[in-house]
């Protein structure tokens, strides 16, 4: 459905590129997200597909049809590449009725009044404002507008969709719901969607795929869950939720895509999706969920460690804590009102016995000179 090849775009104040030969092959019928921080080119990326910014080098491709190639010297106008676009500041006149925003890209189109109707009402409905149609726009709440800039975008039924952190304005409860509305719209109505965001957890809950970006090159790639549990990258591991870093060696294979690795607490089986040769310096992630007090029940192949809980601090539905072995602080989560949640609650300062699950660790091989997750130097009595 969209191909890019090679795409490069630089900016005139920038010492690199915003974009920077980047290729990508999204399927029809795909969300498809590019999630990163700020200034990492994923809102160049989408103003590239979307005719808004002439790339300096490389092809863009949409159904089959070249809309951009360097070398052969294609540039087709934004308004001829049949896309549409949802962008973060909804762009909707405000002198304008509902109905005469969404109707707007209609009447470029020279489409005669029945037709402009019955558009609108269809994409009115499919986003629950018909009842709004003529309501002017600037008495419209947030949540409203954002359903506006949709529907206006829908109306004439794009087989693309790109969107432009379309939901950043929005507070938490809307944002939330619109992330169910939407997915529910895409899935309902088919289109491909390319989705721009630096908010994980609507990639997360919105993409089929997602890409992450970073300083204008993608360095991870793949469906959510299996980029979060097995990042390539050290970037990667690190920008996708909280994590524990260790450094540590390779000390042999152990298995497809597995690893054993020793780090300061201990040797830790490890997933790599590169091959990491032995002896190899390398960046050991652990998600927080996979620590937990040991128990009577610690799974065979856990690391167990003694640690001291540092603090712990109740987040809602889960509970936050911290704790410190071998100069190393463990960030880790536990579902609140458990038994494990529990207990740490009440263990803040003493040195409790922790399983470090070995079925989700991962290896990077680019770790820094000393661990990030250095606690104040202090030595850790056994009980």
């Amino acid at each position: 459905m969209i191909r890019i090849e090679h795409l490069t775009k630089r900016y005139a104040t920038g010492d690199r590129p915003a974009v920077d030969d980047l290729s990508l092959d999204i399927p029809a019928g795909t969300f498809f997200t590019l999630l990163g921080p700020s200034g990492c080119g994923k809102s160049s990326t989408l103003r590239c597909i979307a005719g808004l910014e002439r790339p300096d080098t490389g092809e863009i491709a949409i159904r089959d049809v070249t809309v951009f190639s360097s070398h052969r010297r294609i540039n087709v106008p934004q308004h001829r590449r049949a896309v549409g676009m949802v962008f973060q500041s909804y762009a909707v006149w405000p002198h304008m009725t509902v109905h005469g925003n969404v109707a707007y890209p209609l009447k470029n189109l020279g489409k005669n009044r029945a037709e402009i109707d019955e558009a609108v009402r269809w994409a009115l409905r499919l986003v629950g404002l018909e009842r709004l149609a003529n309501r002017p726009a600037p008495f419209l709440s947030g949540g409203e507008q954002q359903r506006v800039a949709l529907a206006r975008a829908l109306v004439e039924r794009p087989s693309v969709l790109l969107l432009d952190e379309p939901l950043s304005n929005l507070d938490a409860k809307l944002r939330e719901g619109m992330r169910v509305e939407l997915r529910d719209l895409q899935q309902k109505l088919g289109f491909t969607a390319v989705y721009v965001t630096h908010d994980q957890d609507e990639a997360f809950a919105l993409s089929d795929v997602m890409a992450v970006m970073d300083r204008g090159r993608i360095a991870e790639i793949g469906p959510p869950q299996h980029v979060y549990q097995v990042p390539q990258t050290a970037f990667g591991a690190e920008f996708l939720g909280a994590a524990t870093k260790l450094p540590g060696t390779v000390a042999g294979s152990i298995g497809p895509e597995l690893v054993r690795v020793v780090t300061p607490i201990g040797a830790l089986r490890c997933r790599s999706r590169t091959r990491l040769p032995d002896s190899a310096r390398v960046a050991v992630y652990v998600r927080p969920e996979e620590i937990q007090p040991a128990g009577d029940l610690a799974p065979a192949d856990a690391l167990v460690v003694d640690a001291r809980i540092e603090r712990a601090a109740f987040m809602g539905g889960v509970l936050e804590w911290t704790a410190e072995v071998e100069g190393i602080r463990l960030r880790a989560r536990s579902l609140a009102g458990t038994s494990d949640s529990l207990s740490i609650q009440e263990s803040v300062q003493k040195i409790v016995r922790l399983a470090i699950s070995t079925a989700r660790c991962v290896a990077a091989g680019d770790a820094p000179e000393a661990p990030a997750d250095v606690a104040p130097s202090r030595s850790v009595s056994r009980p």
